[in-house]
């Protein structure tokens, strides 16, 4: 078994020639471009996607190889994922030659063997370079081609930076010199997510709300924040794509997943210090300044090496917990404590600020003014009181939403019963009443 450490961009013809440019001018090891099939395997009722599981054989230079990967992660466009490899004599499956391991307990083979057809294929030009940089060797692949499922297909361009040996800071340390290019972005998505969505037909993308954060219940307030900020980073990537497709309301969602990224600074303010985020706080000013022009343009925006070097900073910043060279031993044993306790006593002061904001009516004029403050506790109630049950945390929540929608949209008729009814919702959180 390996773990495949891959960062993947997607690329437009403009930079893919400013890559393929850049690294011939290297000196790096180059590989001729090879044409690559792969024929993904599923059963009818989806049987290896509902365990995070992905089978396929590729083919490639009369070689086949079977690839079993199973669950991992994606932080930004950075793949975490442990895979299996198997060489074949010839294109047709062999599920025998994986480790019995693999496989959900219960898993009978024979079964699933039977039950296994061909879903979808992507068929693509890959062209390679491998890089070696600082303590790592990199290889670099640019990918052209399409993902097809049936009658349906999707073009294939695609740069993967896969760490074939070293450490991942590396590899995000060589990405970072390649923000400089305009015509790359960071992807979420993998070609087989893309392929098994065009099996389903491709569906309609809709807009998503906001995620409250659910968290282990013995979580440390450090992995509370690392998985805010992944939550937000995801609200970001969906609707990125859901942008590009055509759908200009996600605009507003990529607008509010900075802001939840903002809002978890401030949250977590108290021990991750102002000066360990400056550089990020920077580059979402940038960011948030180009999405506030009513033309702006996601294939022009997302495309460009701001926007790049904007999310890269932030995927670089997770991944490597930069936060932590800040801390003193105070604030790293606060980070080790419970982030239940944490969220009580953070969801307290953000009722005591809601309250003090909005106990009495107000003019039009000031509750504009304070809607932001009211947007920015919003996004702390999503954040703080996932331990809770939904028929108790949701109410509070689903209120004072009710009430920013009120105000933002100028709707007066309703905007004072909204105040009222979301005062009146009582606290649902440990000595949430002291």
């Amino acid at each position: 078994m390996t773990v495949e450490i891959e960062l993947k961009f997607i690329a437009n013809a403009t930079g893919i020639k400013a890559l393929t440019d850049h690294l011939n001018g290297l000196s790096v090891q180059h590989i001729a471009p090879r044409h690559l099939t792969n024929i993904y395997y599923e059963t009818e009722d989806a049987f290896l996607r509902q365990h995070d599981m992905g089978l396929r054989i590729r083919s490639c230079d009369g070689k086949h190889e079977m690839t079993l990967k199973t669950a991992g992660t994606v932080v930004g466009g950075l793949h975490q994922r442990p895979e299996f490899n198997v060489e074949l004599d010839k294109p047709k499956l062999d599920l025998a030659l994986l480790p019995k391991d693999v496989w959900p307990e219960g898993c009978k083979l024979p079964a699933l063997k039977k039950a296994l057809n061909p879903l979808f294929s992507t068929d693509f030009i890959r062209e390679c370079w491998v890089v070696t940089h600082q303590e790592s060797e990199i290889e670099i692949a640019i990918d052209q081609g399409e993902v097809k499922a049936g009658e349906l297909a999707e073009k294939i361009g695609e740069v993967e930076m896969e760490l074939l040996k070293g450490n991942a800071a590396d590899l995000l340390d060589f990405a970072r010199q390649l923000t400089a290019m305009n015509g790359l972005r960071l992807g979420s998505q993998s070609k087989a997510a893309r392929g098994y969505r065009l099996a389903k037909g491709n569906p309609e993308r809709l807009l998503k709300a906001l995620d409250v954060l659910i968290m282990p219940r013995k979580a440390t307030v450090e992995q509370g924040f690392v998985a805010s900020l992944e939550m937000a980073l995801s609200h970001w990537q969906y609707h990125e794509e859901l942008w590009l497709s055509g759908e200009p309301a996600a605009k507003g969602e990529v607008e509010r997943a900075v802001a939840m990224l903002r809002q978890t600074l401030v949250l977590f303010g108290g021990l991750v210090p102002r000066k360990a985020t400056v550089a990020l706080r920077e580059c979402w000013s940038e960011l948030e300044a180009k999405l506030s022009h009513a033309e702006c343009d996601p294939h022009t925006l997302c495309y460009s090496s701001t926007y790049l070097s904007c999310k890269l900073a932030l995927v670089t910043w997770i991944q490597g917990a930069e936060w932590q060279a800040f801390l003193n031993d105070k604030t790293k044993s606060k980070l080790s404590g419970s982030f239940k306790r944490f969220a009580d006593i953070m969801l307290g002061r953000c009722a005591a600020e809601l309250k003090d904001s909005f106990s009495q009516q107000l003019t039009a004029e000031i509750y504009q003014d304070r809607l932001s403050r009211l947007e920015r506790e919003v996004y702390s109630l999503y954040l703080l009181s996932g331990a809770y049950d939904a028929e108790l945390r949701q109410p509070y929540i689903e209120a004072w939403y009710a009430l920013s929608q009120a105000i933002q949209h100028n709707q007066a008729v309703y905007v004072d019963s909204c105040r009222k009814l979301a005062l009146a919702q009582p606290v649902f959180w440990l000595n949430g009443g002291a």
